[in-house]
């Protein structure tokens, strides 16, 4: 199999527009002929735990070209091999189109159903990235049935019904346990709906220079860089030299929050946290007993190295006031919940958000993400990418809009999406936690943006073992 030298980290991200113009500009470097090569490489790895038939779906365009060349390539290997199609030849693509003729002059026709064979692998190869439109009718009843067989299923490119920009679902899609993605990796396969129906990811650039490739505003992240680490601490240090957090939240019945935030926050390096829990009957975390208690407007006033407010906070008249003084305040700042929720609803905090100087994050769930765009959660949901970025945008701050494939936004454009974490993360406290980790790398002094990157990553790769990318080349 292809291989990517180990320095290589945060892959690029590339919407189908600018693949397309990628591969306009390599069309005489044979790229059909290199994708269905590498997709015939990994289908007969495939195959050969199971034996069996092969099936390829093969679609109207470039996409069904690359699959038309992978099943000439396994049907030379002597695979068995049955390709399902309704493609015009006339209306193929140049590339596509000699495909299909070099597969018919080896023999290869196309079958307009789905035999009733036992498959040891389909292959899909109905539509590829930039698919305009809803899967229906004869493709998705071809879809329907390849997902229904009992056997290892390949997409090619991404899988068919899949938005390869937002990774929505477009009518029907067919769920891969692979993916041979190629060029460059697509925002779709990381987030909303891609993570359940990509399976393993694999990467080939098909021998395209990276430096050939354009700059891309996006980028997976896969793993924690230079930028994402604190430098080592010195035998000769002090709490004092590591930040001191103050989380302000825990209305009464929502106290928990704001501790898991605050432990959260000691367990990730910050020198001393302070809670400001609005519930004041408490002033004790027997668990950790190392968090301090303040009164809140006190801790506000106190301008600690960073402050984190949202967890467990309310909306009453009181957590309005705290959420305005520190929108005041020239502390880094984090901002979660029900302080999202308040800025939301009130455009005197929106505007007052928007015009901070200091750095702001924002870590709203899609939920939360659509009271502040003023948009429903499902178009959120449909596009995860450009609501994170219009956030960043409108309030001028590093955002982490929570999720299948946490997308995290930062001023100027730029984003990442998360590839460690999982549906574990879906439990109260999850984003409390996160809260105050992002917190934490704030106090010891690390950059707003890769503080947010590394957080998140952290919070995810509790459980490593998700990790789903496997890079290639």
């Amino acid at each position: 199999m292809p291989r990517l030298p180990s320095s290589v980290a945060s892959p690029p991200l590339y919407s189908a527009a600018e693949l397309r113009a990628v591969e306009a500009k390599f069309a005489a470097a044979g790229l059909m002929e290199k994708a269905g090569a590498a997709a015939a490489e990994l289908a007969t790895s495939l195959a050969s735990e199971a034996g069996g038939p092969v099936l390829v779906l093969v679609g109207p365009g470039n996409n069904g070209g690359d699959a038309l060349v992978a099943a000439r390539m396994l049907a030379a290997q002597g695979w068995p091999v049955h390709a399902v199609g309704a493609t015009d030849p006339a209306r193929l693509p140049a590339d596509a189109a000699r495909a299909f003729a070099a597969w018919r002059k080896q023999g290869g026709s196309l079958q307009a159903e789905v035999p009733a064979l036992r498959f040891g692998l389909v292959v899909d190869g109905l539509f590829g990235a930039g698919l305009q439109r809803d899967v229906a009718g004869t493709a998705a009843r071809w879809i329907a049935q390849a997902n229904a067989l009992v056997c290892a299923r390949l997409a090619l490119d991404v899988p068919s019904g899949l938005d390869g920009d937002s990774g929505r679902v477009r009518g029907c899609v067919f769920r891969a346990d692979h993916t041979l993605t190629f060029l460059g990796l697509k925002p779709g396969l990381l987030t909303a709906d891609g993570p359940d129906y990509a399976g393993q990811v694999h990467l080939d650039t098909l021998g395209v220079d990276p430096a050939d490739m354009p700059a891309a505003a996006g980028t997976a992240l896969t793993g924690l860089e230079a930028r994402h680490r604190l430098p080592p601490r010195a035998q000769n240090s002090h709490k004092g030299q590591f930040g001191h957090v103050g989380v302000i939240g825990g209305a009464p019945g929502m106290v928990g929050a704001c501790l898991l935030a605050g432990r959260a926050a000691l367990e990730h390096g910050a020198g001393s946290v302070s809670l400001a829990v609005l519930d004041e009957r408490v002033a004790v975390d027997y668990g950790a007993p190392r968090l301090m208690f303040a009164a809140a407007e006190a801790l506000v006033e106190a301008s600690p190295d960073v402050l984190a407010v949202g967890p467990g906070l309310g909306r009453s008249t009181r957590a309005r006031a705290l959420l305005q003084a520190a929108l005041r305040a020239d502390s880094p700042l984090v901002l979660d919940a029900d302080a999202l929720n308040l800025v939301a609803a009130d455009p005197e905090l929106g505007l007052a958000a928007a015009k901070r100087n200091a750095a702001t994050v924002l870590t709203p769930h899609p939920g939360e993400a659509g009271r502040l765009l003023g948009v429903d959660t499902r178009d959120v949901q449909a596009d995860r990418v450009a609501a994170a970025r219009e956030l960043s945008t409108r309030f001028g701050a590093h955002v982490a809009l929570k999720g299948a494939g946490t997308v995290i936004a930062h001023p100027g454009g730029r984003y990442a999406i998360n590839t460690s974490g999982g549906p574990w993360l879906a439990q109260a406290g999850s984003g409390d936690r996160l809260t105050g980790m992002v917190a934490a790398l704030l106090g010891q002094g690390m950059e707003a943006g890769n503080a947010l990157e590394a957080a998140v990553w952290l919070h995810g790769a509790e459980r490593p073992e998700n990790q789903h990318i496997r890079v290639l080349r």
